[in-house]
């Protein structure tokens, strides 16, 4: 088996942990290589020595396995080295709130080798693509996302108006700060905190909530996924702001967005014993009162 091992930051005491997963594959004589702007870091920090480890800056075809390391930011930054290759993401949370990374720290080893002997599921995540009226420089010519495809106001406290068509039929002009365009997998992230729904992995459907309307009739509106939605943005401004999950672009105004369901999916593992709704329940305190 040839896994590969990928982290953006090195998060206080984190490397006893990182030990644990190597130690955990090369005791079960998996192949390990490490992204190398991250292999520089745990080095720097004296957790791993360079010399007993392999190196990567873009991954192998036949790869087997790939360990984010990290909280929910990693994942998302790790899908631009597994693009469509079909390679699965373990994610290891030693970040903070972790709805995609829900490997705990201290179940490393038993989740790990579950893994290894197969006793898992997984999860498969649909992708937002976009395609700009004009060519976006800053995205580097990857044009996906996990989470959700956002617009909004850039340098200015006015707001903007987003147009938006479905299938090319008008639906509305959003007065706003911006409007989110949310996979089932970003339900529990930017939308949720603009008032959108929870959607379960797996749901066939987009949703599209706005962030601070002025229009206060304006509410999160979900739709299926094989859904085309274009938008035009006008504003006071000659620009404005376009993420894909951590991407940011700066966009003018002219440029119009279609935004479409990617031609490919994401493979995230479950491991075992594990559940989105038990991931709800710990993350968002669901059923934590007094009276329980």
């Amino acid at each position: 088996m040839k896994v590969a091992i990928y982290g953006q930051y090195y998060h206080e005491n984190s490397g006893d942990f990182i030990k644990i997963l190597v130690e955990v594959l090369m005791l079960h004589k998996v192949d390990v290589s490490m992204e190398a702007e991250y292999a520089q870091i745990l080095m720097d920090n004296d957790v791993i020595d360079k010399s007993n480890h392999k190196i990567f800056s873009e991954l192998d075809s036949d790869t087997d396995l790939f360990f984010s390391i990290g909280g929910d930011g990693t994942i998302l930054s790790a899908i631009s080295f597994i693009k469509d290759s079909g390679i699965p993401i373990v994610g290891i949370n030693t970040g903070r709130l972790g709805f995609l990374a829900t490997i705990k720290k201290d179940e490393i080893k038993q989740a790990v080798e579950s893994i290894l002997d197969k006793e898992y599921t997984i999860s498969e995540r649909t992708l937002l693509q976009i395609h700009p009226s004009r060519q976006i420089y800053e995205l580097n010519d990857f044009d996906v996302a996990l989470n959700e495809v956002t617009v909004s106001r850039r340098n200015t406290t006015s707001m903007i108006t987003v147009d938006t068509y479905l299938n090319d039929e008008y639906l509305t002009s959003y007065w706003a700060d911006g409007l989110i365009i949310s996979t089932p997998t970003g339900s529990t992230g930017y939308s949720l905190s603009c008032g959108g729904p929870v959607i379960v992995p797996g749901s066939q459907n987009f949703v599209i909530t706005p962030i601070a309307p002025h229009n206060l009739n304006a509410r999160p509106l979900v739709i299926s996924d094989d859904t085309e939605i274009r938008l035009k943005i006008s504003s006071r401004e000659e620009r404005f702001l376009t993420s894909l999950d951590s991407r940011i672009a700066t966009v003018e105004s002219k440029t119009e967005i279609t935004i479409k369901k990617a031609p490919y999916q994401i493979k995230m593992i479950q491991p075992k014993g594990g559940s989105f709704l038990k991931t709800l329940r710990n993350k968002l305190l669901w059923g934590e009162d007094k009276r329980n």
